[in-house]
């Protein structure tokens, strides 16, 4: 029904036939078919009518596909703003960041979200500690210098730990972020949150007065073997100076519990003390507070001055507008606004001077602040009640999450009142609408209660989706940060997108339907143990023993080993991977990789010219028998008429005399004709090549 037609829609002209030449079957005193007939005109209105009931049946709009959609489980996924990680260079002092800083790289605005105080700690030193030994990691930190370090050495064990030493640290409670970069040598398929990790356990640790006590972690590296940040909550006790420390300074530890890994870690580097920053543009904020007597906020957006301030007095009831009392003012609804050095605003309400002021409830406080441009063209009209009411919006592409707008009426007592109203979220009596962020305009599905409101722009922000995305390593301008410290990501930034169409929706569930969910033929076997999560799979081959009802797949792990074999954590997952998709009856087998050298020997006359002829004759012949590097797969033929072709085509050679393929393990292979043909789980490269050149 996505791309429906109805091929039994007739047009007008062929109804008003059919029911010309229906009417002899109930009327035979029916003889004047003539327009001027008064019978025929309303025949004629009648038709025209279902013509038009017939179009309105008959089309498929489009919300009407996103609800088929939806019953599928596809939905438009959201627009999001890019987030990146900053840090900050030449930090001599603490800085004070007000909500909605912006930093700007290239024509990129990005933002904090929250006021927060950058304090000047670096990360001095890192230490691998194995076996008791020290193992001086700094170079990590140094952004120039790109010289990997297995950080728990050549075999990762219980015990071993990495240790971080800082200058100094936030107060006990407070956050601390930090990135790691690990070589990308592997194709690993991506770690879920929600699972545990199957590899190693780490325990993260502050020194404290108390020792070492162990700190809640968020870890997107999963231990070290995908490049993220780790988010690490100080424990509530404060943190000091450890005298065991390789450099007598602040101590976070991170110990292995458990080391399973595939993969040895491999850092190139380790950035500290990280903050959040967002790529979006605010042009209207509201910020929101519980507390009654006084409000404070520290943010760029009130600088210019366009601030309305709202308070709710009752539970349950709507927001009424405060305005600046500047002195000698009566009862009425005031307040007082002072500002401190460090441009933070205080909003005072005194209710026993002013008879009016927030109630005991929550939320009570809002505060909207505006740039000029958007108070400007802030009003966005009046709500006239008529079914899908469409309002076009200043800007498109729009933050949805924090997007509001604000109402107002009038109330029993005759005065305005205010409701902050966010889309989509229906309930009775309320305004309820639907944001098309990328149009940039609200649709109105059912008014409520707020026929004949005004609306306002309470929240909005806008984005430039996948433009955020941008490389590691760029300098950021901090608005308004003249002097001080400098910013640069050491991550790139990740998450930007604008909302699905609903022409992408339909093509991502189109290819849902094309991609098969239960395991059928071999292709579909390989394909999900390929998709493992967590996994690195270098090769995979799925045959089916009939006799057994059999599926037996053989997997190589892309990992350090030259000859891998498959770990138990290995088989776990693939099974867990596969029990779900496979057929009811079908038995599944994980199957290890084996490996046998093919023995070359060789008569090979070549051209004197050369002087690297056996150089590149080794080099051919150690390519076309490489199974375990290459792209050749388990169980692929190895044909001697292309291993002899591939030498005879050498520029350096004149013509072979003799070739021999001898593989060393009969039992793994077959030969026909000279053809080399390994087990279904079986992969071969070269052994000893014995080679006369003349």
């Amino acid at each position: 029904m996505l791309n429906s037609r109805d091929l039994n829609d007739k047009t007008y002209e062929e109804l008003m036939a059919k029911a010309l030449l229906s009417i002899p079957l109930y009327s035979d005193e029916w003889t004047n078919f003539n327009p001027s007939d008064p019978g025929i005109t309303i025949l004629e209105n009648l038709t025209a009518f279902e013509t038009l009931q017939q179009n309105d049946i008959g089309r498929i709009t489009p919300k009407i596909q996103q609800k088929l959609l939806k019953l599928a489980g596809f939905q438009a996924e959201k627009g999001r703003c890019a987030r990146v990680f900053l840090a900050a260079e030449h930090l001599t002092e603490p800085v004070k960041l007000p909500a909605n800083q912006k930093f700007l790289v290239g024509d990129l605005c990005f933002e904090t979200n929250r006021s927060l105080e950058l304090k000047p700690f670096r990360v001095t030193g890192v230490w691998g500690v194995r076996d008791g030994k020290r193992h001086d990691c700094g170079y990590l930190l140094d952004r120039e210098v790109k010289a990997p370090a297995y950080i728990f050495g050549e075999k990762p064990k219980r015990g071993d730990s990495l240790w971080f030493t800082m200058d100094g640290l936030p107060g006990p409670g407070e956050e601390v972020i930090f990135h790691m970069t690990v070589a990308d040598r592997y194709n690993r398929n991506p770690f879920t949150e929600k699972e545990n990790n199957i590899f190693a356990d780490i325990k993260w640790e502050c020194f404290t007065r108390d020792g070492f006590v162990e700190m809640r972690v968020k870890d997107c590296t999963g231990c070290f073997l995908v490049s993220g940040e780790v988010r690490l909550r100080l424990p509530d006790i404060p943190a000091i100076p450890c005298q065991e420390a390789f450099d007598h300074g602040f101590v976070i530890r991170a110990t292995l519990e458990r080391a399973d890994y595939d993969v040895r870690p491999k850092l190139i580097h380790i950035t500290g003390f990280l903050f959040e920053v967002w790529q979006k543009e605010t042009k209207a904020a509201c910020y929101t507070f519980n507390k009654i007597s006084s409000v404070s906020l520290l943010s760029d957006l009130l600088e210019e001055g366009y601030v309305t301030v709202f308070c709710k007095e009752e539970k349950g009831s709507s927001y009424k507008r405060y305005l600046p009392a500047y002195g000698g003012e009566g009862r009425g609804r005031f307040y007082r606004e002072t500002k401190e050095e460090d441009n933070t605003h205080t909003w005072h309400f005194d209710k026993k001077t002013y008879g009016y002021g927030p109630g005991k409830v929550k939320n009570a406080v809002k505060v909207a602040a505006y740039t000029e441009e958007m108070m400007r063209r802030y009003f966005l009209g009046t709500v006239l009640g008529y079914d899908n009411q469409t309002i076009e919006l200043p800007e498109k592409h729009i933050v949805a999450d924090s997007f509001c707008i604000i109402a107002r009426r009038k109330g029993e007592d005759g005065d305005d009142i205010y409701d902050f109203v966010r889309p989509s979220r229906p309930s009775v009596g309320d305004l309820t609408y639907y944001l098309y962020e990328s149009e940039g305009k609200i649709v109105i599905e059912d008014a409520g209660d707020f026929i004949g409101a005004d609306l306002y722009i309470g929240t909005l922000s806008v984005t430039r989706g996948k433009a955020g995305n941008i490389r590691s390593g760029n300098r950021f301008a901090g608005a308004g940060l003249f002097q001080g410290p400098r910013f640069y990501n050491p991550a790139e930034g990740t998450g930007g997108a604008f909302r699905e169409t609903l022409e992408e929706v339909k093509r991502r569930f189109l290819m849902d339907l094309k991609r098969p969910y239960t395991a059928v033929t071999g292709a579909d076997y390989e394909r999900l143990v390929m998709e493992t999560p967590k996994l690195c799979i270098h090769k995979v081959k799925a045959w089916m023993n009939h006799n057994r009802n059999l599926v037996r797949i053989a997997v190589k792990p892309g990992t350090d080993e030259e000859f891998p074999g498959l770990p138990d954590t290995y088989k776990a997952a693939i099974e867990k991977q596969l029990e779900d998709r496979r057929l009811l009856t079908a038995k599944i087998q994980i199957v290890a990789p084996v490996y046998t050298p093919v023995d070359v020997h060789g008569t090979i006359y070549v051209k004197r010219q050369y002087d690297n002829s056996r150089e590149l004759i080794l080099q051919a012949i150690r390519k076309n028998i490489d199974y375990i590097h290459s792209d050749r797969n388990f169980g692929e033929t190895l044909k001697f008429e292309q291993v002899f072709h591939e030498i005879e085509s050498l520029d350096c050679v004149e013509f072979i005399y003799e070739l021999s393929l001898i593989p060393r393990n009969p039992g793994l292979v077959r030969l026909v004709d000279g053809d080399i043909i390994p087990a279904e789980n079986c992969l071969c490269y070269s052994g000893n090549i014995v080679l006369e050149t003349g």
